[in-house]
């Protein structure tokens, strides 16, 4: 297949690809030829972001890294309303109490599935996945980070008292897990430190991710304490192991809530500049 083909016979040369291609100038149509064709280095400026597959009104258009045949319609009947993702977005909550109960690895896995459709820069969709599915591993990133605090407080560091360690070591020593509050799992993104991006890209990600997992009844909580814990204790960072080169931009928990809950909480007014 060459970079990309269109079908001559479905399509309607109704040019929508050539407009909507986001980089622009890499595809053309025009009255000598019957379909759409690429310009000189389209190839190269391509970042396969696949707007001209799902744009096409008539399917004809197919990248040779993405077939339309494998590229499902969208089924407009599924697309909830307005109401129901505001509901959506406000009902999620930040979960700390969990029961002891796993979380299958096939909905884990489907959960980072929705999630990998966030947008990213340049559609380097570098974000990678790390599961800490082991409780018992989970358990130890918490020991390990609560270790970074005891240093902190022994260096006299300003982020000890910013981050009220000296009360999460207490706890710590009480028998209760301040840090990443008993879940059964962690799930990490990671991605290339070079990315410039990276952080944004990550915390998309997990954000997405957050989103999926409120609306199959599970609950997620930001790891901030772990994050913060990876950046700069090196212990850490050689406990998960992360590829060569690669960061972590983002840590969550993750388990069925303990807990339900009733009543949709209530915010600051945003503050909105218009311009």
């Amino acid at each position: 297949m060459n970079f990309f083909t269109v079908d001559e016979a479905t399509c309607t040369r109704c040019g929508i690809c050539v407009d909507e291609c986001p980089v622009g100038g890499i595809i053309e149509l025009k009255d000598i030829r019957p379909v759409p064709t690429p310009t000189d280095k389209a190839e190269e400026l391509c970042i396969t972001c696949g707007h001209c597959v799902a744009v096409c009104p008539s399917g004809s258009f197919s990248l040779s890294a993405m077939p339309a045949g494998e590229c499902p319609p969208l089924v407009r009947s599924m697309l909830p309303e307005p109401e129901q993702v505001d509901h959506l977005m406000r009902a999620r909550r930040s979960v700390r109490r969990y029961k002891d109960k796993q979380v299958s690895r096939d909905t884990i896995s489907a959960l980072i599935e929705t999630a990998s459709h966030i947008p990213t820069g340049h559609n380097r969709q570098e974000v990678e996945w790390l599961v800490v599915y082991d409780n018992e591993r989970v358990r130890e990133l918490s020991a390990i980070t609560i270790r970074w605090m005891e240093y902190l407080v022994k260096e006299n560091h300003p982020a000890a008292e910013m981050l009220g360690v000296r009360r999460l070591i207490g706890a710590w020593g009480a028998g209760i897990d301040p840090i990443c509050r008993n879940a059964p799992h962690l799930v990490v993104t990671q991605a290339p430190r070079d990315n410039p991006i990276a952080h944004t890209d990550c915390i998309s990600a997990l954000t997405w991710f957050e989103l999926a997992a409120s609306a199959n009844s599970l609950g997620a909580c930001w790891a901030g304490f772990v994050m913060a814990c990876a950046a700069y204790w090196p212990p850490m960072q050689e406990t998960l192991g992360l590829p060569e080169g690669n960061a972590l931009f983002g840590a969550m928990m993750i388990g069925h809530p303990k807990y339900d809950y009733h009543r949709l909480p209530k915010r600051k007014e945003p503050p909105i500049i218009w311009q």
